[in-house]
């Protein structure tokens, strides 16, 4: 009889095992992605004033190790966007998209400058590619350029990212077609969407502190809290809440269409760990004054903010499990909506993207 049960229980796990489908591989091609929209030029970064004062060009300008590129947008007027490409020690490798968070390289707040992506990846093998602009736009198509603050011009970043840049920057590198997306914070959701809206183009994709909700009451304004700060409001970039181009860009509503991508997908909770302490930071040598306000400002606003992540990030792992859609997940026991925690995601979600991509 035991014989008998424990049969039944292998037979049982092994059904369940079947019934999760495995991630395939990706077969879109940049070409068919892009179709007839004209794509970018890539070329050697011209280095603007701007771009010369930015923390992560003066980190990086002598440093072999990152290529200093530059790309047109044709669907925003021909602009000349920069990116740090962190380059594979080989051709024919994949290229992961490494997406900033809300402030960008424009604030200083990019990967460049936050953290140790250029140390981490120099020895994977893998073109790691990181638009060094774009603060406060969600990567996304604007309907209606602001035209102020850090939304001058049109918005067109979605088209850029998926349709006009791969083709030319991965023949550039002489990469392969396996990629992956990844972003933190407000390009979390937009690494999510560019997956969803091109099924089949990415291998993997990374959310780190994200919320793929975006047309519901609260998560709209979320929205607007993010895209006040670069000048611009939610209803010029994707209608009013609940509309058809709203709903095209919750990635909650969508998820169906992450199937078959390898996902990571994490999380800190909004209660304040090691990192958000003050002493962390007179550790590092800061001012115990400057140190007790970023302190207080990483647990009381970030840790709201990271608060409402999670809760996010849980109502996506319960759509994504409801629908048999698997991911790796990383709730951590504690975090703010902070550097630390997306730090600790580079090296993370390496794995997964490693499965992916090779």
């Amino acid at each position: 009889m035991k014989r008998m049960k424990s049969l039944a229980a292998t037979v049982a796990v092994a059904g369940a095992m079947l019934a999760v489908p495995a991630a395939s591989a990706a077969e879109l091609t940049p070409a068919q992605v892009a179709g007839d929209t004209q794509l970018s030029e890539v070329r050697e970064l011209t280095p603007t004033e701007e771009i010369e004062g930015q923390k992560w060009y003066q980190k990086y300008a002598d440093d072999d190790r990152v290529l200093k590129l530059e790309a047109t947008s044709p669907a925003m007027d021909g602009r000349a966007v920069p990116l740090a490409v962190i380059k594979a020690q080989n051709p024919d490798r994949p290229t992961i998209y490494l997406l900033n968070g809300a402030g960008s390289a424009e604030q200083d707040t990019d990967w460049l400058n936050q953290s140790e992506a250029v140390e981490f990846y120099a020895d994977k093998d893998v073109n790691v590619v990181v638009p060094q602009a774009g603060a406060f736009s969600y990567y996304t198509d604007w309907d209606v350029s602001p035209n102020q603050s850090y939304l001058k011009g049109p918005q067109k970043w979605e088209t850029f990212l998926t349709k006009e840049l791969p083709g030319p920057l991965e023949a550039h590198l002489n990469a392969n077609n396996k990629r992956a997306v990844a972003g933190m914070s407000m390009s979390a959701t937009s690494s999510l969407l560019f997956a969803q809206h091109n099924p089949g183009f990415y291998d993997a994709v990374g959310s780190f502190a994200g919320c793929a909700a975006t047309a519901a009451p609260f998560e709209y304004e979320a929205l607007r809290l993010t895209v006040n700060r670069g000048g611009g409001e939610p209803e010029q970039m994707w209608g009013p809440m609940g509309s058809q181009k709203n709903r095209y860009n919750d990635a909650l509503m969508n998820s169906d269409k992450l199937r078959g991508t390898e996902l990571y997908i994490s999380s800190g909770n909004g209660l304040p760990g090691e990192t958000d302490m003050p002493s962390y930071y007179t550790g590092q040598g800061v001012n115990p004054a400057a140190a007790s306000v970023g302190a207080a400002t990483l647990q009381i606003e970030g840790g709201v903010i990271e608060a409402a992540v999670n809760h996010c990030t849980h109502n996506l792992e319960a759509k994504l499990k409801s629908q048999n859609i698997p991911a790796t997940y990383n709730f951590r026991d504690t975090g703010t909506h902070s550097w630390p925690g997306w730090r600790e995601d580079l090296e993370k979600s390496w794995p997964v993207f490693e499965k992916a991509l090779f």
